[in-house]
């Protein structure tokens, strides 16, 4: 017995679950330093290290405020992982509007995934009017940058969807497209 609960501690210390007596790794405390000088690369990776408790105790709390950072100055990925963090209540609250607002910058940046998740935001009308030719559009985009989660409820609307309608979120689809500048 005495064996597997070392074995287990042994895990949870590599896991990062050894931070929690609020011990700090050396490359933490370094990121830290960094972040704080204003570099939305290094703040976004701070926040990372808080989300997945990488070399610091979990913190989503801290990790909303890195990400918050970097995403007021424009960062993609800290944009999308704010939103995500407001659609799951994680370390913000819950706010599917706050979620729209960060993950539709995102996808206007041309982030794949964020045109993903705003697609299904407007597919089931969290934090957004629901809109099946708006939701069409985004997830259309994310489709056909490969992003793969998407191919299946494309699929559907081209199933339910009259020619008219396909068409209109297509439309919509090639001027976000021409909007956002994406390649």
């Amino acid at each position: 017995m005495k064996r597997i609960s070392s074995l287990l501690a042994a895990i949870a210390l590599l896991c990062g679950a050894g931070m929690a007596n609020g011990q700090e790794s050396e490359r933490f405390k370094a990121t830290k330093i960094k972040a704080e000088q204003g570099n939305a690369e290094v703040q976004i990776k701070l926040g990372d290290m808080y989300l997945e408790g990488e070399g610091v105790p979990l913190n989503y709390v801290e990790a909303a405020k890195w990400f918050r950072k970097a995403a007021e100055q424009g960062h993609a990925e800290a944009q999308l992982n704010l939103g995500w963090m407001y659609d799951g209540g994680h370390g913000v609250p819950l706010n599917y509007v706050e979620a729209a607002k960060w993950i539709r910058k995102a996808a206007e940046q041309g982030i794949a995934r964020a045109q993903h998740n705003l697609g299904v935001m407007y597919h089931v009308g969290e934090g957004v009017p629901q809109d099946y030719e708006e939701a069409y559009a985004w997830l259309f985009l994310a489709k056909a940058k490969g992003f793969g989660e998407s191919r299946k409820l494309v699929s559907h609307y081209e199933k339910v969807f009259t020619a008219e309608q396909k068409e209109k979120g297509q439309a919509r689809a090639l001027d976000l497209h021409r909007s956002i500048g994406a390649e």
